[in-house]
């Protein structure tokens, strides 16, 4: 029992000496703090003129990086309006078009696909009241909104009952519906394209700024479209997989099907083009199927192999492109991301550059108070005693200058959005910037702090 009581009140006694410990390191981290205060209010002027270099990098790498950041979203936000999961298959040459049925009868054959649309783009004389001028016209199936997750904020998307009857009706994007009568729904409005009536039956969902100049089109169904081009053949099909994977299946997919259609060796990589009419004659324009047939050429890639953001059908001549929408968002964000890193690399620069003017004004500090120093250390101060002032004084120097530089910064980027460049105040050149200044006014700030704490309290008192 007496044992461990002994052992009880020994531990009560560590716990005393740790607490008195601790309380004591606060103590002196006060005073220290408090005297380092002191020492860097003491020169207004040189403190004003420190922490503005450090302030100048801090606002560089905020307004630098929320440039890169706000031209990133922005282009992702371009890239997705195309809608997720998303396979274009696109006509690059005149010769090799694809027959409005060949996007049903992918939708059938290649697994994991959920909608599939053609899609022809031509150009109409529009007519609305007294004005009048050339619009762009997409034609397109009853899918397409599903396809690009269109919403139809006023009135319905056309039906498949309006394909197959080459109905004269459209649906408008978000611009051009809210402009025609000035903000109020014209569905059930009408307008002519080329002398022919069209009726007003939906308006899309805004989509925002994109090279397609979504809000801006005239969606009509694609059998009429073809009437407008006097055509019989379509340029694109748009095609939205079930999942990411299953898109990636489908391109390797689609692959296969369209280099057997192509009639396409992969080790020989050349057409003729009557031959292949003529093949395709005998099947009478259907796909083949990528499973059947004995077809010694026909590719047998893995989907896993496929990283390609663009399945090149002939290489070296592009006939037919098979893209992945997914694959080229990624690679768009990827090459904004270095971008940004690219431009924070460059504004660090001058971070660096604020580091090594503390590390100068704190040396001068070193020197002209070395008295002072001198005096600390005969009345009993230690070199650590010193070191944590020194190291404090810069320390305050960052963190003032970062404080600075984050205000600067946030206004700069709102400076920038006033001018029209698409910027945001990203939280990691926030936490990075704050980061970079504390670290070089601890790094910059330890030499001239070991200096201080190293002059002889002899040789001190001397000068």
């Amino acid at each position: 029992m007496a044992t461990i009581s002994k052992i009880k009140k020994a531990a009560n006694e560590v716990k005393i000496m740790k607490k008195n410990g601790l309380r004591a390191f606060f103590i002196k981290l006060f005073f220290s703090a408090k005297m380092a205060w002191h020492g860097v209010a003491a020169k207004p002027l040189r403190t004003f003129l420190t922490v503005l270099g450090i302030a100048i990098g801090v606002a560089s790498v905020i307004s630098l990086m929320g440039i890169g950041e706000g031209a990133r979203l922005e282009v992702l936000k371009q890239f997705e309006s195309l809608g997720s999961n998303v396979i274009v298959i696109k006509a690059q040459d005149p010769k090799v078009e694809f027959s409005p049925d060949e996007a049903f009868e992918l939708k059938e054959r290649v697994s994991g696909i959920k909608y599939a649309t053609p899609i022809i783009k031509t150009k109409a004389i529009m007519r609305w009241r007294r004005a009048r001028g050339e619009v762009d016209i997409l034609g397109a199936g009853s899918e397409y909104y599903k396809v690009r997750d269109y919403k139809v904020i006023t009135g319905h998307f056309f039906t498949e009952w309006h394909v197959k009857e080459r109905a004269k009706v459209a649906v408008l994007g978000y611009n051009l519906g809210k402009s025609l009568l000035n903000g109020r729904s014209p569905v059930g409005a009408t307008f002519t394209l080329n002398n022919e009536t069209y009726r007003v039956v939906g308006v899309l969902s805004k989509k925002g700024n994109s090279q397609e100049g979504l809000d801006d089109l005239i969606i009509i169904p694609y059998t009429t479209a073809l009437k407008i081009a006097e055509k019989r053949t379509v340029d694109e099909i748009w095609i939205k997989a079930d999942s990411a994977k299953s898109a990636d299946l489908a391109i390797a997919q689609l692959g296969r099907i369209y280099r057997r259609k192509l009639g396409i060796d992969l080790k020989a990589p050349k057409i003729n083009p009557e031959n292949q009419n003529k093949e395709w004659q005998g099947e009478k324009g259907k796909l083949p199927n990528p499973e059947s047939a004995e077809n010694p050429t026909t590719p047998t890639e893995k989907p896993e192999n496929n990283k390609n953001t663009t399945s090149d059908i002939i290489a070296g001549k592009e006939l037919i492109t098979i893209t992945n929408m997914n694959n080229l968002i990624e690679e768009a964000d990827k090459a904004n991301r270095v971008m940004t890193l690219l431009l924070a690399g460059i504004a660090s620069v001058s971070l660096l550059v604020g580091g090594l003017g503390i590390m100068n004004i704190m040396l001068v500090a070193v020197s002209e108070r070395i008295s002072e120093i001198g005096l600390k250390r005969a009345l009993g101060a230690k070199k650590s005693d010193l070191l944590l002032q020194f190291i404090l004084e810069s320390v305050i120097l960052s963190l003032l200058g970062a404080v600075a530089g984050i205000l600067a910064g946030i206004w700069g980027v709102k400076i920038f959005t006033t001018y029209g460049l698409y910027a945001v105040v990203s939280i990691n050149a926030l936490k990075v910037s704050t980061f970079v200044a504390l670290g070089c006014g601890l790094i910059f700030g330890v030499y001239p702090a070991y200096l201080a704490s190293s002059v002889p309290p002899v040789e001190a008192l001397r000068r």
